[in-house]
């Protein structure tokens, strides 16, 4: 075990706080996760969805750097800490007002770098949309306040 599967332990049973800008955002947390992958159920609220029903790319963007830094979670080491250095989506299918299963998964880690990538599925399977990122890794496990 590490500080990061620890905590992802933690946020899959409830028992952590979202920081203030995933609540602010309202992009809830991990629901499962195991070594290299990471799932969660997300339902878009309709503040977040633009006139025409469709959702926000930038609100996709943020959901998808939130479950790929979760994903990198599974693949850090104790001693080490990571960010988000290059982020990619891209949109498949226009997302609308359904519920999404997004699931980030690493591809490739080494001492320096960690590559994850993720899905957007509706419930019925259909992708609507596929993400990639790369994270730095730093020194030092974080502090969490």
């Amino acid at each position: 075990m590490t500080w990061a599967t620890d905590r992802l332990d933690q946020i899959t049973a409830g028992k952590v706080d979202a920081p203030p800008v995933v609540r602010t955002l309202h992009l809830g947390l991990a629901d499962d996760w195991g070594p290299g992958w990471v799932r969660k159920r997300w339902e878009p609220r309709p503040e977040i969805l633009n006139g025409d029903g469709s959702m926000f790319g930038g609100y996709i963007a943020a959901l998808a750097d939130q479950i790929l830094a979760f994903a990198a979670m599974t693949a850090i080491a104790d001693d080490a800490t990571y960010r988000t250095i290059n982020l990619q989506v891209q949109f498949v299918k226009v997302g609308r007002a359904h519920p999404l299963l997004i699931e980030g998964r690493v591809v490739a880690a080494s001492r320096q770098l960690i590559t994850v990538e993720a899905d957007f599925r509706r419930e019925d399977g259909e992708l609507i949309a596929r993400a990639g990122a790369q994270q730095i890794v730093l020194p030092g496990a974080p502090v969490f306040g």
